[in-house]
């Protein structure tokens, strides 16, 4: 996979989230998660953007680390999204749950890899 590739599916994974935050329930725990999934959901697109700036390979994983950290955050909070029963829209809780547990192991390979060839130097 190319960094263009990871980037579509990243803005693609952002875009499943905002859609699924718009059939949430509307209680207060809705609420609350509702806006932590679309933060948490969003940011890694955007850090990502950032790591293909990095000034140096320390960022780069750095960065990326940052991504993998959202993703997880993201990941913890669909589970409960899904056992607390608050959407109605299953499938696209599915969709988005798969999306997010491939894209934390491509960014764990990617740490991984990042970090071999950054202690090769």
């Amino acid at each position: 996979m190319n960094k263009f590739d990871l980037e579509e599916r990243l803005i693609w994974f952002a875009v499943r989230i905002i859609e699924l935050s718009n059939f949430f329930h509307k209680t207060v725990a809705g609420n609350h998660l509702n806006g932590q999934i679309v933060r948490s959901g969003t940011s890694p697109a955007l850090n990502y953007g950032e790591a293909q700036s990095a000034e140096s390979p320390r960022y780069f994983i750095h960065k990326m680390g940052v991504c993998l950290k959202e993703l997880r955050e993201t990941f913890i909070n669909i589970k409960i999204i899904k056992y607390g029963k608050q959407t109605d829209n299953e499938n696209l809780l599915d969709l988005c749950y798969t999306e997010n547990n491939e894209l934390i192991s491509i960014f764990v390979k990617s740490i991984e890899t990042a970090k071999r060839n950054n202690s090769k130097k």
